[in-house]
């Protein structure tokens, strides 16, 4: 059930206890209420996320909204993939279902027609950086860790990430996308993964302005105003910066096992000792997955934002029973034994015929 979110300011909602929503001074407040799980999204969140942002969207009332994750550790680490998992071992849908409404939802906020600030304080994984890279002011923190690492537990960068992560300049989303590492916030404002940077004990000030805020420009001037006052759009010495050199050679070769190959043997710009640790990151990610990754980023470089999410659903509806997730979250989060068996084993069995098959018939689908 939705609950009825008074747009007038001191009264709030609950459209269940998963998702907290409501309105101060004119602003839309959305926290996903799952700390516990680091505020995994599920079915039912992605319902109550889309219910809101459209009752917010038809109100005249509401100017603008922020998005948030409750406790300290992560605004959303990610999809609820263990409820996905037992989905499709008992033959339901729920998986299927997900994917399409989350998708949605992702698309719907980078459509949104009233200015979104999204606060990505502590983890933002996965499906968590679908939900913020469509908003307009994306704020992180000392305490914010940013990746889309689909491709350890055998999955690919979804969610949008075959739009946002190849616009990244050069070949670091690529890096991204492929490795699934994590970055920080300096880095996150290189990439254009972030707007503002804001130290986490600034949050509840921030809040404090906003519930004071005069509106007097457009609301998304307004907002930008304030947090010129309280947060800066550089943070000095982004490690990627550094790194550049080498990620824009090694990612722009061929396929993956070039990129392995490559990273052991040469050496760019004093990066060794972090090409060799990159390779052997990706030894242990899947091959297909990774081998997927790439091909369907270089794709997104050139298609618009909903056919990024066409593709990404069309490989979807393949990637139970094809790909390496299911394997992935058994040895990963089930089982916990840490050594999936993944197929093909390394990347000198990747068959590109087999990544290809992934591909086919995709403009028909999407036409």
């Amino acid at each position: 059930m939705t609950a009825q979110v008074s747009t007038e300011a001191s009264h709030a909602g609950t459209l269940q206890d998963e998702v907290l929503a409501e309105v101060r001074n004119h602003i839309g407040h959305l926290t996903l209420n799952r700390p516990a799980g680091l505020n995994a999204i599920t079915l039912s969140m992605v319902r109550s996320l889309a219910s809101q942002l459209q009752a917010w969207a038809d109100d005249p009332q509401v100017h603008a909204v922020v998005l948030r994750g409750a406790g300290e550790k992560a605004f959303c680490a990610g999809g609820d993939i263990r409820s996905l998992y037992d989905s499709f071992k008992s033959g339901d849908t729920l998986h299927q279902d997900f994917f399409i409404e989350e998708y949605a939802l992702d698309l719907a906020i980078h459509h949104y027609r009233k200015p979104i600030v999204a606060l990505m304080d502590g983890f933002v994984l996965g499906g968590g950086m679908g939900l913020v890279q469509g908003a307009d002011l994306r704020v992180v923190t000392e305490r914010s860790r940013l990746a889309m690492p689909e491709v350890a537990i055998g999955y690919f960068p979804d969610v949008g990430g075959s739009y946002f992560l190849p616009r990244i300049p050069g070949e670091l989303g690529i890096y991204l996308g492929v490795t699934g590492v994590q970055i920080r916030a300096a880095d996150a404002l290189y990439c254009g993964l972030a707007d503002w940077y804001l130290d986490s004990h600034k949050l509840a000030d921030l809040d404090e302005k906003l519930d004071r805020l005069q509106w007097h420009d457009s609301p998304l001037k307004d907002l930008q105003g304030l947090l010129a006052k309280l947060a800066v759009q550089q943070l000095p010495d982004p490690p990627l910066a550094a790194l550049r050199p080498a990620i824009d050679h090694f990612f722009a070769l061929p396929d993956v096992p070039s990129i392995v190959e490559q990273l052991q043997q040469v050496t760019v710009a004093d990066s060794h000792e972090w090409a060799l640790t990159t390779a052997s990151l990706m030894q242990t990610r899947s091959p297909l997955a990774m081998a997927v990754t790439l091909e369907m980023l270089r794709r997104g470089r050139h298609l618009p934002l909903e056919q990024c999410f066409a593709l990404e659903l069309h490989l979807d509806r393949q990637w139970f029973e094809r790909g390496d997730l299911i394997e992935g979250v058994r040895a990963l989060i089930i089982d916990k034994d840490k050594s999936p068996l993944w197929n093909p084993p390394t990347l000198h069995g990747l068959a590109l015929s087999h990544v290809e098959s992934f591909f086919h018939h995709f403009e028909k689908v999407a036409n």
